[in-house]
């Protein structure tokens, strides 16, 4: 933009961001190294070697731009932290409050309603508009009234009531709308329950999930380190505007556009998948819904095993010890995602699970890639402080780093003999995250069953090492005497776990994790960058490269442009997310991306991923519908990223197709059904299809939480 500026004859100072900007770095780590004490540190270097150009790149402009925050990678994830320590609930600017409000460039933002700051997701032009002083717009949306009452059972935890509030919503439909929590349940949940519910809005569809700021607001804001003063001015301040929600005085009736009620003690275990976040699976029906899946057709509940080969046993040997892999084995078991680790009580909750294994004489399996994630710094203290993170250790859920990890795709390599042991047999691997997202491709390439579970859950079927099975009436494994051991036998009670949140989480925790945030670590330290106020651009390089939108940019806006006698690129059904079209993970080796890169002289242990290339216009081009997973009906029945070049039938990769079409002058056109776009705010959704086709897409309905 200020490049843009100046060829245009104007100042390119006036690029500044007017409102506070907060840029957290969490999108960039992998689980390269996994059940390892040196695991954060290893993981760390390996990220900076991978990421050190666009890392100086983000240093730079922390300097080069006003009213700019930068928070260094290894701190956590933007949403945790945002919640403990960016949000201010209420402005204060010189004296003028006013209500906190947020956009944030991940659709996760709407974590932050949980603390009752009106916040949601945009792509990156949207968000640059808001930096540059622009007002967002929006037709007024229509808000559903969600009425909680009675309290959670005991051992249900905030995952499972998310799970089942994301179901009820996607059925009651609101896209494009509010979505208000009230009622006397409210008081049964704590703040991290709050913001567990609110971080799915883009999961159930809503523009957000809000929770009103209420007494239990207030104290988190005290738990988390805010000032008696800040937060009696907070209160203050929005009950004198009539904004705050006093449970402990006669509520008047509410009235909304639509209306929905949960009893909490309705809830019951469950986990989400094996391809959508809204497919609930109540635990108990776990072992005939996977069965089905296995049966049924190809499609969002089927992958089409023959009868005959559903039993099939893949014996392969994993570091000189007999090892095998069935149709639903595990082969990723994560905690991660800022949905979950933000909360303490399915934390430390996960933590008591493996206590009681170890206790017990239980073990997660050696081939199965574990890995724990915190969003913040904060959960290692109070994992520390209660003793129980050596259990998780014991199990393989070592720290990993402070970042999204495996819920963004960054999951890092299977073990070689895992790998070829699920390829080589066809075997349908199951991956289960404490995450937001299951969507095909988006976990690992290798694992086509990905269930959403609470942390605790995520320990307890790393165990039984397999999503085949019924947790009331089949045995986990064999304890140290001999006997069975049942889900059950490790599961903790909600006694047991407040116990512990109670003795643990200290508000001293994250006073001491936030007053160093923005020092950062040695190595961001070292990053050595010029105090320019323009970025001198590297025609080499393949992370950070000029983007074409502004080059031949003039004064007056060109207009729309016609379509004639257009060619069908791509043919899709529903629900296309965005990491169909824009894919967040690793790049295949035989993608175009690869060429291009290889073309560069970068070696595939280089790759990095689609998320850490979104600055390079060329990669992402060529990464824009390559998702592994893709169903195109001009393949009939092919899945993957590629297409059929209509003028010559030749089947290509669908970046070389477009690229065909535009060198002889043919537009294209995009065809899609319900629900195109959904998931994430990303941007390059929109701009990866702008730089292909002629016309993105003739679609029922269009992005879910994000107008691109």
């Amino acid at each position: 933009m200020r490049d843009a500026m100046n060829r245009l004859g104007s100042d390119s100072n006036k690029i500044n961001p007017l409102v506070p900007v907060d840029l957290v770095i969490d999108h960039s780590v992998q689980v390269d190294v996994a059940r390892s004490e040196n695991a954060v540190q290893a993981n760390m270097e390996l990220e900076f070697q991978r990421n050190n150009e666009r890392f100086a790149f983000l240093k730079w402009g922390s300097t080069a731009f006003h009213n700019m925050l930068v928070v260094p990678p290894g701190s956590g994830i933007v949403h945790q932290v945002n919640l403990e320590y960016l949000g201010r609930v209420v402005f204060n600017t010189d004296g003028m409050l006013y209500p906190d409000s947020v956009v944030g460039t991940d659709s996760h933002t709407t974590m932050i309603d949980g603390l009752g700051v009106a916040g949601w997701g945009v792509g990156g032009i949207e968000a640059e508009a808001a930096m540059l002083g622009q007002p967002m717009s929006m037709v007024l949306p229509g808000v559903v009234g969600f009425k909680l009452s009675g309290k959670l059972c005991d051992g249900v935890t905030a995952t499972d009531l998310v799970l089942t509030v994301t179901q009820m919503l996607r059925k009651h439909g609101v896209v494009g709308k509010f979505v208000e929590f009230y009622g006397d349940g409210m008081g049964e949940l704590s703040l991290a329950d709050r913001a567990t519910i609110a971080n799915m809005s883009p999961e159930y569809g809503a523009t957000m999930g809000f929770f009103p700021v209420d007494h239990v607001t207030l104290q988190y804001l005290k738990l988390t380190g805010r000032s008696d003063e800040t937060v009696a001015m907070i209160e203050a301040y929005l009950r004198a505007n009539k904004l705050f929600i006093d449970y402990d005085e006669p509520q008047q009736e509410r009235v909304y556009s639509s209306y929905l009620e949960l009893n909490l003690e309705d809830v019951e275990p469950c986990i989400s998948g094996p391809k959508r976040p809204h497919d609930r699976v109540p635990l108990k029906e776990m072992k005939a819904d996977w069965h089905s899946c296995l049966d049924n057709k190809v499609g969002f509940k089927g992958f089409a095993v023959p009868k005959e080969s559903q039993d099939k046993v893949a014996k392969f040997s994993f570091h000189g010890q007999p090892a095998e892999l069935k149709h639903g084995s595990v082969v990723i078991a994560a905690i991660t995602s800022c949905t979950n680790t933000s909360n303490p009580s399915v934390m430390l909750g996960a933590a008591l699970v493996a206590k009681k294994a170890c206790e017990l004489g239980l073990q997660v399996k050696p081939w199965i890639k574990t890995s724990l994630a915190p969003g913040s710094g904060v959960v290692t203290k109070y994992l520390l402080q209660s003793g129980l993170q050596k259990y998780l250790n014991q199990q393989g859920f070592n720290i990993v780093g402070y970042g999204c990890t495996t819920c963004i795709g960054n999951s890092g390599d299977l073990d070689e003999s895992v790998g070829s042991a699920i390829s080589e047999n066809d075997i349908i691997a199951a991956a289960v995250l404490s995450g937001n997202r299951n969507f095909e491709g988006r976990v690992h390439p290798l694992t086509r069953a990905n269930y959403l579970a609470s942390p605790p859950l995520v320990v307890a079927y790393a165990l039984a090492g397999t999503v085949d099975i019924d947790f009331d009436k089949e045995p986990i494994g064999m304890g140290k005497d001999g006997k069975s051991v049942y889900f059950k036998d490790i599961w903790p009670s909600t006694e047991e776990i407040a116990q512990v949140v109670q003795s643990s989480v200290l508000p001293e925790m994250f006073k001491s994790t936030y007053e160093a945030i923005t020092k950062g670590n040695p190595m961001w330290n070292q990053l050595s960058v010029p105090a320019t106020t323009m970025y001198k651009w590297d025609a080499n390089s393949t992370y950070i490269h000029e983007p074409p939108y502004f080059k031949d940019m003039t004064m007056d806006p060109p207009g729309a442009h016609g379509v004639k006698d257009a060619y069908c690129l791509l043919n899709f059904g529903d629900s296309i997310t965005t990491d169909h079209i824009s894919p967040a993970g690793s790049i295949h080796k035989d993608s175009p991306a690869a060429k291009y890169l290889l073309e560069r002289g970068v070696d595939r242990k280089d790759f990095n991923s689609y998320g850490s290339r979104r600055g390079n216009d060329e990669v992402m081009a060529r990464g824009t519908f390559a998702n592994i997973r893709i169903v195109n009906k001009l393949l009939n029945g092919e899945v993957g990223p590629k297409t059929v070049h209509i003028p010559t039938g030749e089947k290509l990769y669908v970046f070389d197709a477009a690229m065909k079409y535009k060198s002889a002058g043919h537009d294209t056109i995009v065809l899609a059904g319900a629900e195109y776009g959904s998931g994430s705010s990303r941007d390059w959704a929109a701009k990866g299809p702008m730089l292909l086709v002629s016309q993105s897409s003739d679609c029922k309905k269009f992005r879910e939480n994000s107008p691109e």
